[in-house]
């Protein structure tokens, strides 16, 4: 084994609850293809899907666990971790309550539970991402969703987060595009501050970077592909990548990352290193600033 963390590794967040490191995400997922897509991504071996209110698959992806589950009886529910997010324009205490109803609703013919609820973005203003903070903490005390986090969330966001006298439970992650061309080192240093995961979404760039010559010298040097190299360096940051694909044979490419594709050098870090590269190949909300202000 070339690293600690093993593909089916699991880490213990700040609740206490587990959260597998190696993520799949139903990102731009068709509702069409998310059931199986969700039973094929199980069946290789990930115990972790990422989807949103947003993606339009919340169901389906419930749906593909359920199957799972039902031909594999030897894994249990509490073996998969389901992720969903508060879409975007339904921030608020009364639209958020409204909304993971309706996502609990969606999902309960197939899992009793959700693993962890994020609040998507930080795009509206401070008094309703506090309220939907509250719905989310309420949804907690009603053992329908296990653990909340955010999105998107930039350090102002987060430290208004921290100093609402209304907070019960911390974030346990923030789900952000994280890859060597936006490492966002200030928001690592807040997860260490704060003790919460790093979400890596886009680990992969969006298929945009992996033609990058760097990057491709260093594929050629281990035998793998560019796409593996980054999900590796995503492992090593300590992120939970979420890996997305509709391509079968790329999943089990992405999930065998840690017990096939060793631990880089020093010197291939050093080409990977890019601590002040800031280049967005997705959206920003991290710099978004409230329109009140």
């Amino acid at each position: 084994m070339s690293s600690s963390i093993q593909k089916d590794s699991l880490y213990t967040l700040n609740n206490g609850e587990k959260i597998p490191v190696s993520g799949f995400g139903l990102y731009q997922t068709p509702p069409g293809q998310a059931t199986d897509i969700t039973y094929q991504a199980l069946k290789v071996g990930y115990r972790h899907i990422d989807s949103a209110q947003g993606y339009n698959n919340e169901e389906e992806g419930a749906k593909g666990i359920a199957q799972f589950l039902k031909e594999n009886p030897s894994v249990k529910r509490s073996d998969v971790f389901f992720t969903t997010k508060i879409k975007n324009g339904f921030h608020g205490y009364e639209e958020s309550t409204r909304v993971i109803q309706e996502s609990l609703k969606k999902v309960s013919p197939y899992i009793d539970y959700i693993d962890l609820f994020l609040i998507h973005s930080p795009m509206s203003d401070k008094e309703k991402r506090l309220g939907t903070w509250k719905a989310l903490q309420e949804a907690i005390d009603s053992g329908k969703v296990k653990s909340i986090g955010v999105s998107n969330y930039g350090t102002p966001h987060l430290d208004e987060l921290y100093a609402w006298e209304g907070l019960k439970y911390k974030p346990v992650v923030n789900q952000l595009e994280l890859h060597p061309w936006l490492p966002r080192k200030d928001l690592q240093e807040y997860g260490k501050k704060y003790d919460y995961y790093l979400e890596a979404y886009s680990p992969l760039t969006q298929a945009k970077k992996l033609d990058d010559p760097e990057l491709v010298s260093i594929a050629k040097k281990y035998g793998f592909t560019p796409a593996q190299i980054l999900l590796r360096w995503s492992y090593d940051q300590g992120f939970i990548p979420l890996a997305k694909t509709v391509n079968v044979d790329r999943i089990v490419e992405n999930f065998t990352v840690l017990d096939k594709v060793p631990k880089l050098d020093d010197e291939d870090y050093k080409l990977l290193d890019k601590p002040n590269s800031y280049e967005v190949l997705t959206w920003d909300p991290t710099k978004y600033v409230d329109e009140k202000k």
